[in-house]
């Protein structure tokens, strides 16, 4: 994918703190714990887990995967809709997948995945409510991509229950979906010259 860092500064700045937290994890192992998501921590009034689970990874394949997916669909999506539309997106679908996470899960679950996911909803009906990509003949072929790529990682959660956080993934998808459909009041930016290829990514153990 061909995009100037100048055009998606948030997910340029959300790469960068996610590498940092990382190797905050690698030198600090209990910052897991204290940032992951848990059962009844909103009961418990540990309400920054919602955010800071984001950022965390339970593993150096787990933080891979989702960089480069985040990579692929957030420079994609900014760069096209403008940096607020993806900010919001991508941090109100987190905050979702986590709150729906914290109510299911019976042990610690980490990672950036339901934002993720959120972003990938979000293309479907941002497209087809612009008027300036709906019509483009190369977006019929992007939404065909995400398409499938939202249906594997959901199949892929449920038959793998025990080892990923399904559950994030979904509330991340359907929020992204709903937030998809926000009206275009400003113009996006022209697409220019954008070579789509989104590539799928998997989870490791207590991991989204």
């Amino acid at each position: 994918m061909k995009i100037a860092l100048s055009r998606a500064p948030v997910t340029a700045a959300l790469l960068l703190a996610i590498a940092i937290v990382w190797i905050a994890e690698l030198a600090d192992p209990e910052i897991l714990g204290r940032g992951a998501i848990i059962p009844r921590m909103l009961a418990q009034g540990e309400y920054w887990r919602v955010f800071t689970a984001m950022f965390l990874h339970a593993g150096w394949l787990h933080w891979a995967a989702n960089s480069w997916t985040l990579y692929q669909l957030g420079m994609l999506y900014e760069a096209m809709f403008g940096s607020k539309r993806f900010a919001l997106v991508y941090f109100v679908s987190g905050a979702v997948a986590s709150i729906a996470s914290s109510l299911r899960v019976e042990t610690a679950s980490v990672g950036a995945s339901g934002a993720i996911l959120g972003i990938l909803g979000a293309f479907f009906f941002s497209i087809r409510r612009s008027p300036q990509f709906r019509h483009e003949p190369w977006t019929k072929g992007l939404i065909s991509q995400l398409m499938f790529w939202a249906f594997l990682n959901i199949a892929i959660g449920l038959s793998m229950s025990e080892l990923i956080d399904n559950t994030a993934h979904i509330a991340g998808l359907v929020t992204g979906l709903v937030l998809g459909l926000m009206p275009h009041r400003v113009p996006p930016p022209p697409p220019g010259q954008i070579v789509v290829d989104v590539q799928p990514y998997d989870d490791t153990v207590g991991s989204r």
